[in-house]
């Protein structure tokens, strides 16, 4: 008796069966090469290049690459993908300690390298998971383009982004900000304009790759409706002006890294601040940077009372970066004071490990101590901390890194009107990291409907809109006074109301989903 063959008996297309003169490129070595060049040019997405089309095409080519591995191999080439992408944009750390950490430059290396090495196990770790749940059989090569590798994708963004305290670097939403996939962060943030970025890329290859015209058709249809719908988001007003517009000045004293806290440039630091502070009492409220003041709040504070007074007598208030210690515990603070009306402090909250603090300090001490490796010791703010009422408005403070996260911003909200991050970005030196931190920022600004204010100490000081956009930007290290005009804003998106829980709560969904019809095609 002559067996009939069944749909289970017949090999699944393939997405690129009818391209089968590059089934060679995605073999072997050429495979795994094509990764790294495919991870290096992710980069140029972002700041300062803006090419936001290859955070759509550097993924599609690599969900190609990816198809019909086994796990084993797919940890690797998603390993590869990892070193090009993190090893061409977070070189930068390498600066910061060698320049300005005092670490030595092979110590620095050798770290830089650790770091580079690490972060390339979030792609590889999906690569694994991937191969294990898409290649038995079970779901064809169109659902995993589809649903499953983008979910994936930024599933693995959103573990990268807390798990030890979070790295969220090169989140493929912060390259749209020129996008009109702009339009869905103040709805879902910048997690979810990532889920439609990597569903772009997973589209983009079933278009090309389609058999049928039929076929290229309703996924030309599904990007314009995706991109479209976008754009139309783009143009919706989701808070409304809360009171007149505000006059303001950002201050940037451009103070070397290397020199900052040297006792013969302290006065120097302080009168410059002065200076420019002192030349536009005409604003409403004036920003200095992070730890602008060259020394702790108890030792300056004499000075900050003479610019209080001189602040109430112009009708100005100021926010100003300086170091707190808590005489009654010992402890010390990276923190913004605010001087004139009243005096008010924010304490950062989330510090960077290895330079605000230790983790694990029991066990990873002695091997500090033994690298001599240059430690900090602040401790943590609250992560509930009520706006600065500064100039009639409420102010969400932020310092520095912690702009890179979007859930601990929208604490500040309902209440504040407007946004002030500073920072301190001469530990970048010449490098893309700053042009790579403010674009973090102005989705911050996105997600919220709210101005930004963003007052550094070399650049890049810039004034934000509520949509995200620069609507001015001091030289990068030049002294430099910006002034401008801003509109604080009331009213919540949909992001502020809820946060990651829907871009989270989806991707879960498209997963589950796709396992459930998994499970019933093997069953």
């Amino acid at each position: 008796m002559v067996k009939l063959p069944t749909a289970a008996d017949t090999p699944r297309p393939h997405p690129s069966d009818h391209l089968h003169w590059l089934t060679a490129v995605r073999e072997g070595w050429r495979g795994d090469f094509l990764a790294v060049i495919a991870g290096a040019i992710l980069p140029l997405a972002f700041a300062p290049f803006d090419l936001f089309p290859l955070a759509v095409l550097a993924p599609a080519l690599f969900f190609w690459l990816w198809l019909d591995l086994t796990p084993r191999r797919a940890w690797r080439r998603g390993y590869w993908f990892g070193l090009g992408m993190f090893g061409a944009g977070v070189n930068w750390v390498f600066v910061s300690m060698y320049e300005f950490g005092g670490v030595s430059m092979g110590l620095s290396l050798f770290l830089t390298i650790v770091f580079v090495l690490f972060l390339a196990l979030f792609p590889a770790l999906l690569g694994y998971c991937l191969a294990r749940f898409c290649n038995g059989g079970a779901l064809s090569s169109v659902l995993s383009l589809a649903l499953v590798y983008p979910a994936g994708w930024v599933l693995f963004e959103w573990i990268r982004g807390w798990f030890l305290t979070g790295f969220p670097w090169l989140n493929l939403g912060y390259s749209q900000l020129a996008s009109p996939l702009a339009g869905l962060a103040p709805v879902v943030g910048v997690y979810g304009v990532s889920l439609a970025t990597a569903l772009s890329a997973g589209w983009l290859l079933l278009l090309v790759t389609a058999r049928h015209a039929r076929a290229r058709l309703a996924w030309g249809a599904a990007l314009l409706v995706l991109w479209g719908g976008a754009a139309l988001l783009n143009t919706l007003s989701w808070t409304q002006p809360a009171g007149a517009p505000l006059r303001v000045t950002l201050l940037q004293g451009d103070i070397p890294q290397d020199l900052k806290w040297l006792a013969e440039v302290r006065e120097p630091t302080l009168e410059l601040y002065t200076k420019l502070t002192e030349q536009h009492w005409d604003s409403q409220l004036i920003v200095w940077p992070e730890s602008a003041l060259p020394e702790m709040y108890d030792q300056a504070e004499a000075f900050i009372d003479d610019l209080a007074e001189k602040a109430r007598a112009h009708n100005s208030e100021l926010l100003v970066g300086v170091l707190y210690t808590d005489a009654a515990t010992g402890r010390y603070y990276n923190s913004v004071v605010s001087v004139g009306d009243h005096r008010q402090f924010y304490y950062k909250h989330h510090l960077v490990p290895f330079t605000e603090y230790l983790p694990m300090q029991s066990l990873l001490g002695g091997i500090v101590d033994f690298m001599q490796v240059p430690m900090s010791d602040f401790s943590k703010g609250a992560a509930k901390q009520a706006p600065l009422a500064v100039a009639g408005q409420k102010a969400g403070i932020s310092i520095c890194y912690e702009d890179a996260f979007g859930e601990e911003v929208i604490r500040a909200l309902p209440e504040a009107t407007l946004l002030v991050n500073v920072s301190n970005d001469a530990w970048f030196g010449h490098s893309i990291a700053p042009q790579q931190h403010l674009q973090i920022a102005q989705m911050r600004a996105l997600e919220t409907g709210r101005p930004l204010l963003r007052a550094t100490n070399t650049g890049l000081t810039a004034i934000v809109d509520e949509r995200g956009r620069l609507k001015s930007e001091a030289p990068q290290f030049k002294v430099a006074a910006l002034t401008g005009e801003i509109q604080p804003r009331q009213g919540m998106t949909p992001y502020a109301r809820v946060g990651n829980v829907l871009v989270v709560s989806l991707i879960v969904v498209m997963l589950a989903g796709a396992a459930l019809f998994a499970r019933r095609r093997r069953g």
